[in-house]
Order: structure tokens, then C-alpha cells, then sequence
């Protein structure tokens, strides 16, 4: 990625920039990806990064959204995204939530208990129109990735349990209010071992018949999102592995005839192309450590701080003959946890000097807040110095 740190110098820092075209050239893998199987749809996790700017793009595309909250499908619906293309997902759905997105004929609510199906089926019934639900499963697949973005174990609080499925489905297709479209997964984020979308096929396969076996419908398949993207070398690998993940799909989910298959991705869409901007406040020279002390924190990029996660620290304002010095890079903020990385390697840092937080396009802006009565970032484009 080219940072045009001659155009940073006038704009306050921290904020968040984000490559357009790196973005283009992603959607473009996924859709001729789409492209080789019919019947394929992908609906953007809006919770990645919901920047008005980026939607925009995305919607563009011809892509649906992947909702969590009625903000989110209000959002959605409100910079391009068509109606009957939004899925919503979340365990805790409440009354207006439900009743806004049965206003704006969503195409599909991800229902996650049958306390859940019950209330949507009277808030539809109240206002004269059917719901249409696919049913979110436990597959109780143990995907390889942090504990805080694991999702499809029997005991999360996701979806409904294998053992119940069957009971909530049957009782799905008899209430008057609502229209069973399928089966939702979703197991987990940030996974790169193709092995555990392997695992989600098969289970889906032995689901699938023992539905059938038992005489129930078992409609579209939407197998979630959660492929993961290299966090360490974002210029060596710009983009994540969309060919060998869909490849798991083609080769190893059972799909019947009509059957469509929904996808929910959002980190790989985004994450590579967002990097957050700082400025180096001061150098703290400690006793047996150096810490370079960035104007952005936390409260912009709350990932290092909650999941201990990286993002790769650049000095963009480098010049060729400084030396290599290690920091911990540290942000503001009055805790403890504010530290972006320690003991890192970088060219000697002077105050003023640009640090770009790279492959933060996703889980960074969507997550800001406002501790310490800080602002949240800005956000800028390459379309606007290019």
C-alpha cells in the first residue's frame, strides 16, 4: 500500500485510510469466485466496518448485507444495499429491531432460539405479513482461532443446539407467520486452516440427511463467514486466501438441485484495505526499553488491547539511513492495555513522525469509542489524493 504522507502533514491524526482500489480489486476476486457456481450469494458482515464510504462500494458490487443489529440493517439499506438482500442475525433481536426489519422486507432473519421464532412470528402476525426465518445451528465445530471470536460450539451463546434443531424447525414450519428459507452456520472469525470450513461442509452434509431421512425440509444453505487474513504481511499478501476457501465449498459441500448457498464474509473484505494513521507524540527513554508514544490508541483500534492482536507497525515518514531501534508503541490512553505492540523493530521514530497500524480496515473504526472523551478518527480515502 502507497501512504501519501506528503498530503497526511495537514490533517489531524489519528484516522483511518483506507486504499479504494485495493478494495475494488478484492470485490472483483470474490465475484468472479461467486461467479463460478450458481446459485452462490454473498452478503457483507456489516459489523467489519460500516463507513459509509465503503458501503457504498460494496453495495455497488451487487453484494447483500449481513446484519447484527436493526442500526446495522438500517444502515445498510440506507447506502445501497436492496432490501431482500440483508440478513439478520443476533441473539438478542428486540421488538423494534424486528419490527424495522419486517418494515423494510428484509430477506431473511437468522433465528437463533425458538423463544426468538415465537416473538417474530406475533410481531409478523400483528402486522399481517409472514417472516421469512432460516434457523441458526450449533454445529459444535471448534474452529481454530481466539476464544472471544469462536462461535459454533454447543455452548456458546449462538444458535440453537444440534440436539434441538429438530424441534424448533418443526415447530418453525407450523407457525402460521412465518417462511422457513434454511440453515445458518456460522463457526468463527479470523480462521485460516481450511480444515475447519472442511469440518462445517461435512457436518452440514450429515445435518442435511438426517433431515431429509426424518421428512423435513432442509431449504438454502448460508454457511456464515470467518476467513481470516494475514496480519503480519500485508504488502507480501494483500489479500486473503478467497480462492482455497471457496475451493472448500465446490469440492466438499453436498449441494442439491435449487439449493442456494449464502456467504456472510466481512474481514477479508475490508481488513487489508484500512490501515489507522498516527503521529509519534514523543520518545520515552526507560531503563532497559524504548517506547514510542503514538497520538492514536485504543479508542481507535481496540483489537491489540481486547484480543492481544497485531497490526503491523509502520514508520512511513522513514528515511532510508536511520537505523533500526525497538519500541514498545504505546497510545495515550489512561490504561495499562494501551500498547499497541512491544519490542518491535522500527526505523529510529522522531516526533512527527506518520506510525500506520496496518490491516485495520476491519473491527477498527466499527469499534472505536469515545474513553477519555476522545473524538472518534476521520477517515480518508486514496480517491481523495489520487
Amino acid at each position: 500500500m502507497f501512504f501519501p504522507t506528503h498530503s497526511f502533514q495537514g490533517l489531524q491524526t489519528p484516522f483511518y485510510y483506507y486504499d479504494t482500489a485495493l478494495l475494488g480489486q478484492t470485490l472483483d476476486v470474490v465475484a468472479a469466485q461467486l461467479a463460478l457456481r450458481e446459485g452462490w450469494h454473498m452478503h457483507y458482515a456489516v459489523k467489519a466496518n460500516a463507513n459509509p464510504v465503503l458501503l457504498r462500494i460494496i453495495s455497488a458490487r451487487g453484494f447483500g448485507a449481513d446484519c447484527v443489529s436493526g442500526g446495522e440493517v438500517r444502515t445498510a439499506i440506507a447506502h445501497g444495499f436492496a432490501p431482500e438482500t440483508v440478513v439478520y442475525a443476533g441473539v438478542g433481536k428486540s421488538d423494534w429491531e424486528i419490527n424495522l426489519a419486517l418494515d423494510a422486507g428484509i430477506g431473511c432473519f437468522n433465528v437463533e432460539s425458538a423463544a426468538e421464532l415465537r416473538v417474530i412470528n406475533d410481531l409478523a402476525g400483528a402486522k399481517g405479513v409472514q417472516a421469512p426465518v432460516a434457523l441458526r445451528v450449533n454445529p459444535d465445530i471448534g474452529a481454530h482461532t481466539h476464544a472471544n471470536i469462536t462461535t459454533g460450539l454447543a455452548e456458546n451463546k449462538f444458535g440453537i443446539n444440534l440436539e434441538q434443531l429438530e424441534g424448533v424447525l418443526r415447530e418453525a414450519l407450523s407457525l402460521p407467520h412465518i417462511i422457513y428459507r434454511g440453515l445458518h452456520f456460522h463457526i468463527g472469525s479470523q480462521i485460516t486452516d481450511m480444515l475447519d470450513f472442511q469440518a462445517l461442509c461435512n457436518r452440514i452434509n450429515v445435518l442435511s440427511h438426517e433431515l431429509s431421512r426424518h421428512g423435513l425440509p432442509v431449504g438454502d444453505i448460508n454457511v456464515g463467514g470467518g476467513l481470516g487474513v494475514d496480519y503480519e504481511h500485508p504488502d507480501d499478501a494483500p489479500m486473503a486466501g478467497f480462492e482455497a476457501y471457496f475451493d472448500v465449498f465446490r469440492r466438499h459441500l453436498d449441494v442439491r438441485s435449487g439449493q442456494k448457498v449464502h456467504f456472510e464474509l466481512g474481514r477479508s473484505l475490508v481488513a487489508h484495505c484500512g490501515s489507522l494513521v498516527t503521529r509519534v507524540l514523543y520518545v520515552k527513554e526507560g531503563t532497559s526499553k524504548r517506547f514510542a508514544i503514538v497520538d492514536g490508541s485504543m479508542t481507535e483500534l481496540i483489537r491489540p488491547a481486547l484480543y492481544h492482536a497485531f497490526h503491523l507497525p509502520q514508520n512511513i515518514s522513514v528515511e532510508s539511513t536511520r537505523p533500526n531501534v525497538t519500541y514498545d508503541v504505546v497510545g495515550p490512553v489512561c490504561e495499562s492495555s494501551d500498547v499497541f505492540t512491544r519490542a518491535f523493530g522500527l526505523p529510529e521514530c522522531r516526533r512527527g513522525d506518520f506510525i500506520a497500524f496496518r490491516t485495520a480496515g476491519a473491527y477498527g473504526e466499527s469499534m472505536a469509542s469515545g474513553y477519555n472523551c476522545r473524538p472518534l478518527p476521520k477517515s480518508y480515502f486514496s480517491s481523495d489524493f489520487f
